[in-house]
Formats: structure tokens, sequence, C-alpha cells
């Protein structure tokens, strides 16, 4: 992580505590910082992130300060070894190049390498229990199985994404309702996809952020190949639709826009998917007007 995307990161927590969000927000962004940020003297020093995590080191919420205080104990700890380091240099005393660990290198976290096709946590043993609701940590659960299929990111980015996406629509959906519990399962569903494998990947790097996620449509959630052979079927169908008939049904339920009258001649027909609903096209038959409406 680099000092800018830190900074973007502070400013989410502070926002978060001043706004007084849910503690499992909290909890998600530290837990970003925590295995994301490699700390140097200069780049603690010049964001303040030190100064900034160690206030909530007195939140009420126990979980939210105990993480905040492992985050900077860790990140002393990272900052002396980096001053001892530099003082054996110093001194002409360093130690033996196959033995030095840089703290960019001790940070490091390794991909996952199994069978991506089978990736649970609950065979990875991942802890889920995070904001202490169970409703909320099966949500969680269910959300890494989507976000682990086919990917090798290691599962503690993935279980951050996870947590970070489940507070998304916690926060969107006003706590546990019927509609946060139907739109977790649909964007399980969506990431299961076989033939939407790029919706994961694009969730993991931000380029889809979570509160985009959870709103997102469900032609919004499609892949750009399924968006063309939609597209294609649809235009297929409406040429179809428009073949010319030797006589059509007469409504004066609708009315024409252009001139008012209610003589319209009107045609339906099924231009897109099977669960969409069917395209009206309709013609004036005083001006000649024409439109459609689904």
């Amino acid at each position: 992580m680099d000092k800018r995307e830190l900074e973007t990161r502070l400013k989410a927590l502070q926002k978060a505590a001043a706004e007084k969000e849910s503690s499992s927000t909290l909890i998600t962004i530290l837990e970003t910082l925590k295995s994301e940020v490699v700390p140097t003297e200069e780049l603690l020093r010049t964001t303040k992130a030190g100064v900034l995590v160690s206030k909530q080191k007195t939140n009420p919420n126990k979980d939210v300060a105990r993480l905040a205080a492992e985050i900077v104990s860790k990140w002393k700890k990272a900052v002396t070894a980096e001053q001892e380091a530099k003082k054996r240099k110093m001194n002409g005393s360093g130690s033996s190049p196959l033995k030095a660990t840089s703290p960019a290198a001790a940070n490091e976290v390794t991909k996952f390498t199994g069978d991506v096709s089978k990736r649970r946590w609950e065979v990875e043993k991942v802890d889920t229990k995070r904001t202490g609701i169970p409703t909320r940590d099966a949500c969680i659960g269910l959300l890494y199985n989507g976000l682990a299929y086919m990917s090798n990111e290691p599962s503690v980015h993935i279980i951050i994404k996870a947590m970070e996406v489940e507070a998304a629509a916690f926060a969107s959906f006003k706590g546990e309702t019927p509609e946060y519990k139907a739109k977790l399962r649909s964007l399980f569903q969506n990431l299961k996809n076989v033939s939407n494998r790029e919706l994961g990947p694009r969730v993991m790097s931000g380029e889809i952020p979570a509160a985009q996620f959870v709103v997102m449509t469900h032609e919004e959630l499609k892949s750009a190949e399924r968006r063309k052979i939609d597209e294609k079927l649809e235009e297929e169908n409406m040429k179809k639709a428009q073949v010319p008939m030797a006589e059509k049904s007469i409504s004066d339920a609708l009315r024409c826009g252009k001139c008012g009258q209610k003589k319209v001649s009107y045609t339906q027909a099924q231009t897109r998917s099977a669960d969409e609903p069917m395209t009206t096209f309709c013609e004036c038959t005083v001006c000649g007007n024409r439109w459609k409406f689904s």
C-alpha cells in the first residue's frame, strides 16, 4: 500500500469514527491497514498513521480497541527493526545478506496455491465470526466463498474484502432485512458464475467499490460478453417483431404522444431474455408515429 492509498484509508477511518459507523466498518479498515501496510519510519511520520490508529485503542468496542493496539505494536516493532538495521549499516556490522529481511519481505502475504475451484472458508479455516451477529457472519462466509472461487488471492485479502462488502450491504439495506439477505445471495451466485469470471477480480482490485457492488442491478452485474449476446438477441428479436402484419390490433387504451389520438395499433414480442417483460410496438393510425415500451 503506497502513501496515497494509506492516506485514503486513514481518512475513511477518521470519517467512520467521527460519524459513529458500525464497529464492523472500523474493523474492516483496520484489518486492511494491518495486513497491507508495510510500515517505515518515514511513511508513518508523514501520514501520522500511528497517531490516528492509536486513537482507536480507546474505542468502546473491545474488538476495535484490540485490533488498533495490535497494529500500533506491530508498526513499532517494524520501525524499531528498521532503525536498528540502519545503525548496523552505519557501524559496518550488518547481518549476512542471507539473513537480512526487509520490512516488505517480513510483511509479504503469499498467494493461495491449492485448488482454486474448491476454495471455501471452512476448508481454509478462516475466521468469519467478525460481527458477533450469526446472520451477518454467515453472509461474510458466503461472500468469502464467492470471492475466493477461482482466485489465488491470499485468504487475508479475501476475508477483508468480504467484510467490506457485507458492511456496505448492511448499511445500504438498513440492517438484516430480507432485501439485504437476498442481495448477498444474488452477489454470491454472480461471483460463482463460470461465465462471469471477470467480476470477482474487479471487486477484489477495487475497480468495483464495495458500496457500488452491493447496489448493482442484474444487468450491471453481467459480464461484457453476456451483455453483447443479449444485445444481439434483442436486436434480432426486434427485427422479427417489426415484420409487417396483415392486420394489427387497435387499442383505444393507448394514446399517441404526438397527436393525442387513441387510435393506436400494436404488436407484442419477446425481444430480450425469457425472464424479461415483453416489448410492445405501437403505431398511431392517424399520424403514423411509432414507439415502443416494455
